[in-house]
């Protein structure tokens, strides 16, 4: 089904500054305080990943923080046996000391490698587990949307919510991980060791750290704000590019290569200076580590040279404490980080988060559920219907019948509200007023599943996926016979091009069918509908842009489709609707005219004129 001729502004979305989550708060443009608010809001996100993605896999994430664990435990156990290296081996000449520190120290590092080869892949597995599990879901939830929300939110915005956002929770994860787990335990394991060998030594490190905390708490707000930033100019550069693929035959057309050009690159320009704002505020948290290092190391040094001038300390307890030291500070530098990007997996997982609670406005109506009609009973009536994008009303009281087994054509003016019809019948929307009925049922009280599956569309650019023709045709249908395929495609005219295609029916027909021509397309969709064999027909400008030969093969198709079924036909072009049993004038959303081609002729009314502008010498293409 073509989207609606008629198109309203489209309300701000996330490219624009405002998203499914509303727009950006005042909080987000300028504050670095943390309220109780914005703790409370950053722990049901975690709390809410934890029990959709991560809980199932506890086992395996608590045994990747075990191996972490003891990875980090091994720092300590090195920085330990620096004090007999020194004082035992070097200074004291001890051959039988040698043998042993050396193969303890040897023992350290087997025992991390073989660590790291366990807890490596496993975290990357785990982080590409919870990354696909949130994809998986975050786009099954949008395919449950209504009309109205992709109305709203453009492909390429949500490709990037489905991929970008997600994608970057896990490679933030692969960080996070081992900053909990292997950087935590060394810390605590290498201050334990500094506090064993002299406790005087590692209060004078202490003693600085605080110099670390209100300067880190506000960049960790500006890193949070900036990431933020950046994850929306992301998702409006992708839907610039969806855009411009999408419209590639335009853009080349009226010379607009350049323009886009312009266009995309003050996007990515807008990317690149929140992604650098982002890394600059990560920057100086670890900075901020370097400096207060730097102080404590001036701090230790002395301190401790004057207590080894002193004979209170020997070398190798100094060496020992200043190993320990100098090892902290690379796990300190990754916690500090870990500030950073906690920041960038909240402000991914709050997008992700903003997305899955769009609540789906058209669901399973509650039972009792209504029967559903009889393929010879299933009769389209519409009675005093309104329907509004927005504030922009669409359908205006619109009352509308189309008999079982007959076909009824609309027509009218673009902005008329007839592809509207088609959206409102198949339930992809809901009218504010009004009722939808198929056999006199309320569409509302029938089951959605059961409703959609009684209709069939062919409209007038069908969507075709890039697998083989065979599976474009059968789109997931089940049980179907190769005789059966084989009378579809004879019926559908597809047969006719099948010859010429190199792999016959295996053969892919590209991204949106860009391997077939326009008619061959409509011949595919013509064959998906035949073999789906529903009692209600919808055709949506099936033959526009079509050649002439490619129309009248089309044309055939769609009659033998129509027998027996009930069949809404679109279409601008009056010609391909003379033979209607019923055609509707549309205009603003009402009905202004109902009739035979011949009727209405006579009435010369609206109809007539519509007529005159095509057949009259004064054509205007597309007014119909």
């Amino acid at each position: 089904m073509t989207p609606d001729e008629h198109h309203p502004q489209r309300p701000a979305t996330a490219q624009d500054g405002a998203g499914p989550a509303g727009p950006r708060r005042p909080a987000d443009r300028g504050r670095t305080d943390v309220t109780d608010h914005d703790r409370a809001r950053d722990r049901r996100l975690l709390l809410w990943l934890w029990r959709t993605e991560a809980r199932p896999l506890a086992p395996l994430l608590f045994l990747a923080l075990f191996l972490m664990a003891l990875d980090g435990a091994t720092m300590g156990a090195f920085s330990l046996l620096i004090q007999p290296l020194f004082d035992d081996v070097l200074i004291a000449s001890d051959r039988a000391a040698l043998f042993w520190v050396a193969a303890a120290v040897a023992g350290v590092f087997v025992l991390r490698a073989v660590l790291i080869i366990l807890h490596k892949p496993l975290t990357t597995w785990l982080s590409e587990r919870i990354v696909a599990g949130l994809q998986y879901r975050l786009l099954a939830h949008l395919m449950r949307l209504d009309h109205r929300f992709f109305h709203d939110h453009p492909p390429g915005l949500l490709i990037d919510r489905v991929r970008g956002d997600t994608r970057q929770l896990g490679d933030a994860f692969i960080k996070l991980a081992p900053a909990l787990a292997r950087d935590m335990v060394k810390v605590v394991a290498l201050l334990g060791v500094t506090l064993w060998i002299d406790w005087r030594w590692t209060l004078s490190v202490l003693l600085v750290v605080p110099l670390l905390i209100l300067p880190m708490v506000g960049l960790q707000r500006w890193v949070r704000r900036m990431e933020r930033r950046s994850r929306e100019t992301s998702a409006a550069a992708s839907n610039r590019l969806d855009e411009v693929f999408h419209g590639i035959y335009t853009i080349q057309r009226n010379g607009l290569e350049d323009r886009e050009s312009t266009r995309y690159r003050a996007t990515v320009k807008r990317f690149i200076l929140a992604q650098m704002r982002a890394k600059l505020g990560a920057a100086g948290i670890v900075s901020l580590v370097e400096l207060v290092s730097a102080v404590a190391f001036v701090l230790v040094v002395v301190i401790g040279a004057g207590q080894i001038v002193g004979g209170e300390r020997t070398v190798g307890e100094f060496m020992a404490f200043f190993t320990a030291f100098a090892l902290l500070t690379q796990p300190l530098r990754k916690l500090s980080a870990l500030a950073g990007t906690l920041q960038i997996i909240l402000a991914g997982l709050e997008r992700v988060h903003a997305l899955m609670q769009v609540p789906p406005r058209i669901t399973q109506p509650a039972p009792p559920l209504a029967p559903l009609p009889d393929a010879g009973a299933a009769g389209v009536r519409f009675e005093d219907v309104h329907f509004a994008y927005g504030t922009e009303p669409v359908l205006r009281g619109f009352t509308m019948e189309a008999a079982p087994g007959k076909v009824t054509a609309l027509v009218g003016p673009s902005g008329a509200g007839k592809s509207t019809v088609f959206t409102l019948l198949a339930r992809l929307a809901d009218p504010q007023a009004g009722r939808v009925l198929i056999g006199g049922q309320d569409i509302r009280r029938l089951d959605l599943a059961g409703l959609r599956n009684m209709i069939s569309v062919v409209a007038q650019d069908s969507a075709l996926f890039d697998e083989s023709l065979r599976d474009n045709i059968l789109l997931g249908a089940e049980g179907v016979s190769e005789a059966q395929l084989r009378a579809a495609l004879e019926a559908a005219h597809v047969a006719e091009f099948l010859d010429q295609l190199p792999e016959g029916l295996e053969t892919r027909v590209g991204p949106r069918g860009s391997a077939l021509s326009g008619g061959q397309r409509q011949r595919v969709a013509i064959a998906r509908a035949i073999l789906r064999d529903r009692p209600i027909l919808l055709l949506d400008e099936a033959t526009s842009a079509l050649d002439a030969r490619s129309e009248r093969l089309v044309q055939a198709a769609l009659e033998r489709l129509s027998a027996g079924r009930t069949t809404l036909v679109i279409a601008h072009r009056l010609a391909t609707v003379r033979g209607a049993d019923r055609i509707v004038v549309m205009e603003r959303g009402l009905v202004v005219e109902e009739g035979t081609h011949e009727a209405l002729i006579a009435r010369d009314g609206a109809y007539a004129r519509l007529h005159a502008m095509q057949f009259g010498g004064g054509e205007t293409p597309g007014a119909v």
